[in-house]
Formats: structure tokens, C-alpha cells, sequence
């Protein structure tokens, strides 16, 4: 048996917030919180830990857009916004502040499924390609510190490249560290300060 999907909602109109929760619930989903309006959003998101996070809010504004932003960054979240607000800049901005999907109107009961799919499944793609991205930008970090050590020696101990290389790995092994430690040390030592 799965785990129902966890959904902290934000609606602004409290009858729709009401019949939408209930379709919510009946539909198998697990309903965490109920929000009237985006204050405080942050700390919710933080507290209750959602699966999704589902805002239907009649004019969504730039402090919102602040509060996505802000959740993107330090506790990403999948995020669905239905919205009549559907200008393109508007649109933009939200999916750069970590909206998932975006529908331009409002939410109701045979949108909502669709709707977690798609921001889920976004969300989940955005993640992945975020993390190859720091993968790769810290392999590139790592092959330009052990280059700088390894120019440095090959200078210092008038080396070659292949001896840099082999003496870079030496002293990672016999130090049971990384090359990337091992060069950062080399970097840090050998460096002539600027005059």
C-alpha cells in the first residue's frame, strides 16, 4: 500500500477551499493544511512538509512569488498554481520562483489530479537536472583546483605534468584524502601572494 500524497493547500475563497479539500480528501490525498492566504507560507511548508504544495489564489502577488522563491531554494517543493492571473510575464515569473505547473484557471475537482501529476512529475525533473548540474559544476571545480596544483608543482619542483599528476595522487593516497584536498593544501602552500 502507498503512502497518499501529502498537499498543504492555499485558497483565498473559503467555500471553494472547503469543497476542494473535501474532493481532496475523498480522492485518497492527504490533506495537511488548509491556508486563506500565502502569509506565512514558508514556515507551513517547513512545519507540515508536503508532498505538493496546491495555491488557487484570485490575484497572486510579488510577495508570494518571494515566499516560492524562498521555498525553492531552501526546501524545494513541488508547487501547482491555478490562477485566472495568466499573463505570460506573470506565468514566467512563477515558474521561476519554483511553480511546478500552472493552470490559468481556477482549480476544481477533475484538474486537480492532472494537475499534481505534471507538477510532480516537473518537479522531479528540475531536481534531477539540478543536481547534474552541481555534479558537474563541482567536477569542473575539482579538475581546475587539481590542475592549478598540478602546474604549481610542475614550476616549483620543475616536474612534468605526469610526475604533478602521480605526486598529487601520492600524497592523497598516503593521506587517505581526496586529490581535490590534496590540491586545495598544494594551491593554498605553493601560491605566491600577490604583490
Amino acid at each position: 500500500m502507498t503512502t497518499p500524497i501529502s498537499i498543504l493547500l492555499v485558497d483565498d475563497q473559503p467555500e471553494r477551499a472547503a469543497m476542494v479539500g473535501e474532493q481532496l480528501t475523498a480522492a485518497g490525498y492527504n490533506l495537511l493544511a488548509q491556508l486563506s492566504s500565502a502569509e506565512g507560507l514558508l514556515f507551513q511548508v517547513e512545519r507540515h512538509r508536503p508532498d505538493i504544495v496546491l495555491i488557487d489564489i484570485e490575484s497572486p502577488d510579488r510577495d508570494i512569488l518571494e515566499s516560492l522563491s524562498v521555498i525553492n531554494q531552501h526546501n524545494p517543493t513541488p508547487v501547482a498554481m491555478f490562477s485566472a492571473r495568466g499573463g505570460a510575464e506573470f506565468i514566467t515569473s512563477a515558474v521561476e520562483a519554483g511553480v511546478s505547473a500552472y493552470m490559468a484557471e481556477g482549480l476544481s475537482a477533475e484538474r486537480v489530479a492532472p494537475a499534481i501529476e505534471i507538477a510532480m512529475a516537473q518537479f522531479r525533473s528540475y531536481q534531477h537536472l539540478r543536481q547534474s548540474l552541481q555534479r558537474t559544476q563541482q567536477q569542473l571545480d575539482e579538475r581546475k583546483i587539481i590542475e592549478r596544483a598540478k602546474g604549481l608543482l610542475m614550476a616549483r619542483k620543475n616536474i612534468s605534468e605526469q610526475a604533478a599528476h602521480q605526486t598529487l595522487r601520492t600524497l592523497a593516497m598516503n593521506s587517505n584524502s581526496t586529490m581535490r584536498n590534496v590540491a586545495e593544501q598544494i594551491v593554498e602552500h605553493l601560491q605566491t601572494p600577490a604583490k
